[in-house]
């Protein structure tokens, strides 16, 4: 029989850690809104940005070629992309030509304005509410931090008033089943786990009671894998087929989870995982941990997906959707005036 649990007696080990919980005494020290927490969680990606940006883009430089030459590099150096670079620096000569720029300084706002323009189309919340439950499925390599992921959605969306069941779709990794009952303790919610056992027979084991029991949202974990690992792909394209055989229209989402550390191979997980299971949406995780922020632009140019939250932090609420304008004003700051 597959277990359905809230709590779990298993030792933590150093495979299992998780956040403190947002009550600790810890919490006084970190920003309080969401915007400064954003903010604080891309000052590494901002600190490399911005101080270039602030040393290139000085009152009275002139705007010429040498100009946009290391404006290349530095966006290139920040794992924006070639293609997205290419974007960028030509959406600036046409802004500069367009509004009769002269002073570097300017570039600054044309800047910001290119790079939401690039984002925008990647904001696209994910709607929850045409499929009861809304199962949502989450794949990614080993070390993304899907387990994690699941844990803060699942209290995302208690806060927005659902009910939520979570699934241990890998079973390989006793680890992940701890680290995941962990999170269903905290947060309240029941798992459905069963060690050893086939991922797509426990999955539909936990769509059957989500359904019995009318949950809202079901959160599937998969077990992580490599793209280069076909066999293991196949087994991940075994598990959605599981899951449309109880209910053709589901899985309603695919969330790839990315780790914002790989930089531009999150291109390339994204190729490979949408060709094996037609991704729908993007999680970007561990954007406090780099300074390769900008891989979201190569996204946005090379393989555009919805990015349907991003995660700048270890706490519960340090994921929340995606929001364009508030991403480019935290990852690019104020540059500073001499």
């Amino acid at each position: 029989m597959f277990g359905l649990f809230k709590k779990s007696d298993s030792k933590k080990t150093d495979e299992t850690k998780i956040a403190p919980d947002t009550t600790s005494s810890d919490d006084n020290a970190r920003p309080t809104g969401w915007a400064a927490r954003l903010r604080a969680g891309l000052k590494r990606t901002r600190e490399t940005l911005g101080r270039q940006l602030n040393s290139l883009f000085k009152v009275g430089a002139r705007i010429d070629d040498n100009l946009y030459e290391e404006l290349e590099t530095i966006l290139l150096t920040a794992d924006v992309g070639i293609d997205a670079t290419t974007f960028l620096l030509e959406s600036l000569r046409q802004r500069v030509t367009r509004d009769a720029l002269s002073d570097a300084s300017q570039l600054q706002q044309a800047l910001r304005d290119a790079l939401i323009e690039l984002l925008k189309p990647l904001e696209v919340p994910l709607d929850v509410h045409h499929h009861r439950p809304f199962v949502i499925m989450l794949a990614g390599v080993n070390g993304a931090g899907k387990t994690t992921t699941i844990g803060k959605l699942a209290k995302y969306y208690q806060q927005q008033g659902k009910s939520v069941l979570l699934a241990a779709g890998d079973t390989f990794r006793a680890a992940a089943q701890e680290q995941l009952a962990v999170w269903g303790e905290r947060n309240g919610i029941s798992v459905v786990s069963q060690h050893n056992a086939d991922p797509a027979a426990v999955i539909h084991d936990a769509y059957s009671a989500a359904r019995a029991r009318h949950i809202d949202i079901l959160l599937a974990d998969t077990a992580g894998r490599l793209p280069t690992q076909l066999h293991l792909m196949d087994e991940i394209r075994k598990v959605k087929r599981v899951i449309q055989k109880i209910d053709p229209t589901a899985p309603h989402e695919i969330l790839l989870v990315l780790d914002a550390n790989t930089g531009q191979n999150a291109v390339a997980q994204i190729k490979a995982f949408d060709d094996t299971l037609s991704v729908s949406g993007l999680v970007l995780t561990k954007l406090d941990g780099t300074a390769k922020g900008g891989v979201i632009a190569a996204i946005a140019r090379a393989r555009p997906r919805p990015v349907r939250f991003i995660g700048v932090g270890e706490q519960l609420d340090d994921l929340r959707p995606f929001v364009a304008a508030d991403f480019v004003d935290a990852l690019l700051g104020e540059i500073e005036r001499e």
